[in-house]
C-alpha cells in the first residue's frame, strides 16, 4: 500500500497539551526488513505529552516512541490512533510503524527543562516500547537512559520480552529513582495467545521476565490483560496465569476485562466474526458500551484476589479502574485508560 498523498503531520501538543497531529514535517519512508515491516519517520517537535484531565489516570505525562505495534493484538485499544493519520487501523497499524527518530533528544531536551518537575512519566501507554522495531531503533533504551541519568521518575508497560536487553540499565534507573515494569500478560493458553497476539514473545517467556526483573531489584508486576469474554475468562485459564505470577513473585496482579471502545469494537467483531463466530452476538450485546458492566470488573478482581491468597502469593491485586465519564480523543497518544502504573 502506498503513503498517501499528501502525507504530512508535525507531532505536536496543542495549546490545550493534548496530543494533535499538524500537517508541517514530511516523514521519510523507510522499508523494515522485519517482517515485511514499514517504518514511516517523523521528527516530533514534543515527545513527552500531558494526559488529558478525562482519562483519569495515574500520571500526568507519557511517552511513545512509536505509534502503530507488530504485536498485531485483535483487540488493541490504540488502533484508532492509526485512522486519525489517514492509515488503516487495521493491517496499517500492525505493519506501518511510526517512528519518532529524534524521540531521544527530545526527551533529554525536555526533562531538562527549567520548568519540568521530574513528575512520573509512563510509557507503553499506547503502543508497546519494546515492540520489534525497538530492536532496531533502540530508541526506548535511549530514553531509559535520559530519565535514569536525570532522576525522573518512570514506568513501563510492556508484552515484549526484549525489556530483558536494557535489564542492566534499567537496574541502575532503579537506584537512582522510582522505576516500574509491568508486563501484561492476559493468558497462558497457547491457541489464545496465537490467536489474539500473534506478534507478541510467548507468554511463559514474559513470565520468566517478570522474575527476572524482580530479581534484578526492578518492581515488576502482571497486568492479567485483557480477559477476553468467551475466550480467556474461564476461571481455570485465570488461575493458571495467576499461579505463575505468584511464582514469578509479581508486585502487583490487575485483572483487567476487554474493553471496546469505538473503532476498537468494530475491529475486533470483525475479528471475531472470523475466528469466533459464536461470540459476536454476545459481544454485540455486552458492549453497547465501551466497558464490561462494573459488577463483572469487581467480580473479576475478586476472583483474581481469592487465586492469590490461594496460591500463598503477596502481590496487591489492583482494583480495576473506573470507567471514564468520557473516553480519550481519537487521536490521544494516551488512549490507554485502563493502566493502573505505578
Amino acid at each position: 500500500m502506498a503513503v498517501p498523498s499528501p502525507l504530512r503531520w508535525r507531532l505536536a501538543d496543542d495549546d490545550g497539551g493534548q496530543p494533535t497531529l499538524e500537517g508541517l514535517s514530511e516523514p521519510i519512508p523507510g522499508r523494515g526488513e522485519l517482517r515485511g515491516l514499514e517504518f514511516l519517520h517523523v521528527r516530533a517537535r514534543s515527545v513527552v505529552n500531558r494526559v488529558p484531565t478525562s482519562a483519569r489516570l495515574p500520571f500526568r505525562y507519557t511517552i511513545n516512541a512509536y505509534r502503530g505495534c507488530s504485536h498485531a493484538c485483535a483487540y488493541c485499544f490504540a488502533r484508532p490512533t492509526h485512522e486519525y493519520l489517514g492509515l488503516d487501523p487495521g493491517r496499517d497499524f500492525e505493519t506501518r510503524i511510526i517512528v519518532k527518530v529524534n524521540a531521544v533528544d527530545r526527551v533529554r531536551a525536555e526533562v531538562g527543562s527549567p520548568r519540568w518537575r521530574r513528575d512520573l512519566i509512563a510509557m507503553g501507554t499506547n503502543t508497546d516500547p519494546y515492540q520489534l522495531c525497538e530492536g532496531r531503533y533502540r530508541l526506548t533504551r535511549g530514553i531509559v537512559a535520559v530519565l535514569a541519568e536525570a532522576r525522573n521518575p518512570f514506568s513501563i508497560l510492556t508484552k515484549s520480552t526484549l525489556v530483558l536487553r536494557d535489564l542492566d540499565l534499567l537496574a541502575q534507573a532503579a537506584r537512582r529513582t522510582r522505576v516500574r515494569v509491568d508486563l501484561s500478560i492476559g493468558c497462558l493458553d497457547p491457541d489464545v495467545w496465537q490467536a489474539t497476539e500473534p506478534g507478541t514473545p510467548n507468554p511463559l517467556r514474559r513470565m520468566e521476565a517478570v522474575a527476572r526483573l524482580n530479581e534484578a531489584g526492578i518492581p515488576s508486576g502482571v497486568l492479567i490483560a485483557p480477559v477476553l469474554p468467551g475466550i480467556s475468562d474461564r476461571p481455570d485459564q485465570v488461575e493458571a496465569v495467576v499461579r505463575a505470577a505468584v511464582e514469578a513473585g509479581a508486585r502487583s496482579i490487575t485483572p483487567l476485562l476487554l474493553h471496546l471502545r469505538p473503532g476498537v469494537r468494530e475491529h475486533y467483531l470483525g475479528w471475531l466474526a472470523g475466528n469466533r463466530p459464536d461470540l459476536v452476538a454476545h459481544h454485540e450485546r455486552r458492549y453497547r458500551r465501551p466497558y464490561a458492566p462494573a459488577g463483572e470488573r469487581r467480580a473479576l478482581a475478586a476472583l483474581v484476589r481469592r487465586l492469590v491468597e490461594r496460591h500463598g502469593g503477596r502481590a496487591r491485586v489492583e482494583r480495576p479502574p473506573a470507567a471514564p465519564a468520557t473516553c480519550p480523543p481519537p487521536g490521544s497518544e494516551t488512549a490507554a485508560t485502563q493502566l493502573p502504573l505505578l
